[in-house]
């Protein structure tokens, strides 16, 4: 027993000694606590919605400081009636509403007039007038569901709220309200399927090029056959290409397959350029091929390789790149950190090409993210190599 005893305790002075199980063991933990805690919510903020008045007056103005004044809605100025298309293309906006004209008039009043108390400045005046009530038309961004819906909720309370003042204000006179004709852009049947396939293609590559390869170039370090390669006439460079060259082939073979299944069996639309999107799909796969050598390049055994990938690759990818979980929803230094994530920055090119079918004058900005991010990750493995072949 004496000697179990001993066996026990050098293995937990083993593990204290050890900073990177004790990292692991202690530190992953809160980690993963704190960012599932703090990503993971079901209500949507911070909502960028265009509002187009038509109306230019007392009570659409004072609708559209009820729908800005809300904590989860965010007007966009600025924004008229025929740019509202390419706001939705380029990201800027998840709503729309377009306020009719005349909605003042067209309130329906049994009374002369009545007094809109606290819905607009003093004395505001609606006359009355028989007829259907007005109608605001709102467009959703539907490209993620559970967004939509949600968003769509919250407006409908805002118009709510509004509509019981013009109610209150009138004395209860105000026999009719605001209506709300709704359509759902680029995902009318609000299919999840349609949000979490180009997510899918995302998690796949990264799961393949970065993950993989840092597994397999560190057991070669392990089992020695890394160091012939380091000596051999080879520059770091073609060691480099040759590494990743098969994993860049069966990337592009799982992109093409990926495609072919949404499109055919799951009728995920790819309403834009083939050809960009497969280019965006390798600029992706080389930047996760870059982060995989340059992973391997800083550790030195394949369960660290393993653990630094999952906690800093796939989870990320998972849970701040927009995949599942809306960016505007969370705190602020996790939207800050969600800038280094590639994946968030592949999933708007990706979601903007199949779904939206922009081209690249919208997707630019994102694009020239991904070339800097994939050059400094080759650059870095790069020096890696030399650094240890110097060594």
């Amino acid at each position: 027993m004496r000697a179990f005893r001993g066996f026990i305790i050098k293995e937990f002075l083993h593990i204290f000694r050890d900073r990177r199980t004790l990292v692991i063991l202690f530190g992953m933990p809160v980690i993963q606590l704190m960012l599932f805690g703090f990503a993971i919510r079901n209500e949507v903020e911070d909502v960028r919605i265009a509002v187009v008045d038509w109306a230019q007056d007392p009570v659409s103005e004072a609708l559209i400081d009820r729908i800005d004044a809300s904590p989860y809605l965010r007007v966009v100025p600025g924004i008229r009636h025929g740019q509202i298309e390419q706001a939705f293309r380029r990201g800027e906006v998840k709503v729309a509403v377009v306020i009719p004209r005349n909605l003042a008039r067209d309130l329906a009043v049994s009374a002369g007039s009545v007094s809109l108390a606290g819905a607009a400045p003093d004395d505001i005046q609606v006359a009355a007038r028989a007829g259907p009530p007005p109608a605001l038309q709102v467009i959703t961004d539907a490209t993620d569901p559970n967004t939509a819906s949600t968003v769509l909720a919250y407006l409908t309370a805002v118009v709510g709220s509004y509509q019981l003042e013009l109610v209150q204000g009138s004395g209860g006179s105000l026999n009719a309200g605001i209506g709300m004709e709704s359509r759902m852009r680029f995902n009318p049947e609000l299919r999840s399927v349609v949000l979490f396939v180009p997510g899918l293609v995302a998690l796949i590559l990264m799961l393949v090029c970065a993950l993989m390869t840092s597994i397999t170039i560190t057991r070669e370090k392990e089992i020695g056959t890394m160091e012939i390669l380091l000596v051999s006439p080879l520059r770091p460079g073609l060691i480099i290409i040759g590494k990743v060259m098969p994993y860049l082939a069966l990337s592009l073979v799982n992109v093409i397959t990926i495609l072919i299944l949404a499109s055919q069996v799951f009728g995920v639309p790819i309403r834009g350029s083939l050809t960009l999107l497969l280019a965006e799909c390798f600029l992706f796969i080389l930047c996760a091929l870059g982060l995989g050598i340059f992973i391997s390049t800083r550790t030195s055994s394949q369960q660290v390789a393993m653990m630094v990938s999952l906690a800093g690759l796939l989870l990320p990818t998972v849970i701040l790149s927009g995949f599942i979980f809306p960016i505007e929803s969370m705190p602020d230094p996790l939207q800050v950190v969600s800038h280094i994530v590639p994946a968030k920055w592949f999933l708007r090119i990706i979601r903007g090409i199949m779904i939206k079918g922009v081209g690249l004058e919208a997707i630019w900005q994102e694009t020239l993210i991904l070339v800097g991010m994939t050059t400094v990750f080759l650059a870095a493995s790069v020096k890696g190599f030399n650094v240890r072949l110097s060594g």
